[in-house]
């Protein structure tokens, strides 16, 4: 399942606020600007930067 288009309207990176890119098939909302990938577990995305790894 993917995630709601009006959920990923309203999210923004936790550190810098900045838009995140939705990779469906990685299961990962990335932010560009900061070059950290946050994991969605069961279609939860999870926003906690402890949690989120660089690229």
């Amino acid at each position: 399942m993917s995630l709601s288009p009006r959920l990923l309207e309203i999210l923004v990176c936790p550190k810098c606020k900045g838009d995140l890119e939705y990779k469906e098939t990685e299961q990962l909302l990335v932010c560009n600007k900061c070059r950290l990938k946050y994991p969605i577990r069961e279609d939860i995305p999870i926003m906690l930067i402890d949690e989120a790894t660089p690229f």
